[in-house]
Parts: C-alpha cells; sequence; structure tokens
C-alpha cells in the first residue's frame, strides 16, 4: 500500500515537473516571438540586425518568428536588414513626435529606408509614400542625408507618419561593403534617429 502512494506521489511530482516545462518553453517561446528577440542580434545606436537570420545558422526561435510572422528575410548573399524601434536616445518611437533621420548608411550598391507598422506592414497615409531609397534622396553636398518623419508634411525627405499609433523603421542594405558573417557596426556608421517636437 505505501509502495503505491509513493508511484503516485512519485507520479504527481513528475507530472507538475512536466507541465511547469511545457508552460514555461511555451511562454518562452511565445514572448520571443511577441519581441522578435534574436540570438547574434546586433546594435548600433537605435538599429538592430540579426546576420545569420538570411543564413543557414538562423537560431530556432527567429526561424519561428518568420513562421509566425510570414516575413521573409534578405539571404545573407543579397544584403542585410536594420530595424529602429526606439530613438538614438533609447526612448520607444512615438507617432505623436517628430523625428530626424540623420547622417549616412555603410557603403553598399542600393538601399531602402521604410517606415512600417510593428507587424511589418506600410503605414496608410495620404501622400501614399512608405519609404525612400539610394536612388532617390536627396543629399547635402558632403553625401550626408536628412529624412523628417512627421505626421505633416515638410519640405526635402519626409516620410509621413499617417495615423499610426506605433511605428518602426527599416533600413535594408542590398549587397552591403560589410562581412555580414562577422558583422560589428558602431552607432556613427548608420543614421541616428532624433526626436523633435511631440504634440
Amino acid at each position: 500500500m505505501a509502495n503505491w502512494r509513493l508511484r503516485v506521489h512519485f507520479f504527481i511530482k513528475l507530472l507538475g515537473v512536466v507541465l511547469a516545462g511545457v508552460i514555461l518553453g511555451l511562454g518562452g517561446t511565445l514572448l520571443m516571438l511577441e519581441r522578435g528577440v534574436s540570438f547574434g542580434a546586433v546594435k548600433a545606436g537605435p538599429w538592430t540586425a540579426s546576420p545569420h537570420n538570411g543564413s543557414l545558422d538562423v537560431d530556432p526561435y527567429a526561424r519561428a518568428m518568420f513562421a509566425y510572422t510570414g516575413e521573409l528575410p534578405l539571404g545573407a548573399a543579397e544584403g542585410i536588414g536594420f530595424t529602429a524601434q526606439k530613438d538614438s536616445m533609447g526612448a520607444p518611437l512615438n507617432a505623436h513626435c517628430d523625428y530626424i533621420v540623420s547622417g549616412h548608411t555603410p557603403q553598399a550598391r542600393y538601399w531602402t529606408m521604410t517606415l512600417l507598422s510593428p507587424e511589418g506592414l506600410p503605414v496608410a497615409n495620404a501622400a501614399r509614400r512608405y519609404g525612400f531609397t539610394s536612388a532617390e534622396i536627396l543629399r547635402a553636398p558632403g553625401g550626408n542625408f536628412e529624412i523628417a518623419l512627421s505626421r505633416h508634411a515638410r519640405p526635402g525627405n519626409w516620410l509621413p507618419i499617417g495615423d499610426a499609433s506605433k511605428f518602426m523603421l527599416v533600413l535594408r542594405l542590398y549587397d552591403p561593403d560589410l562581412n555580414i558573417a562577422t558583422l560589428s557596426l558602431d552607432e556613427a556608421s548608420l543614421p541616428a534617429l532624433i526626436r523633435k517636437n511631440c504634440r
């Protein structure tokens, strides 16, 4: 009889450990998917890149995130994408504020910068402008550029925020002059993202 009780007690403990493991595992996976965290991510100022996402070395959480969102990352031979969800001071991007993206990008054959919703969709706006490319952007004589992010029209390079409550910026470098496998950047090598007026 005592042997039977020990077995039941052991089985209940084992079941509790297994359930706790399943709950923690699924909870951790969902948290990783929701936050978009990737192992091996490289940060430079407000920009984050995951150089292994387009290679065979992609981590299982990133692979699950791509399956979950339907996103297709750039292949390692194509280029690399950087995402900014915070400004250069580390504050989350606020759709009620204006921002200036200024500076330059690392050398690349071509680049694009798009303003997207947190879900990765273009932000609807009356101007129907969703981004800029390296071929069309207006530059200063030294080669640097400035892009205004605002709900209200601005002269020069302007990306409308539209009626979005949240947004992010995505910078994609195609055929960059970088070793993506050993990517290491400093803050000065990517554009700054400075908050201006808030309403």
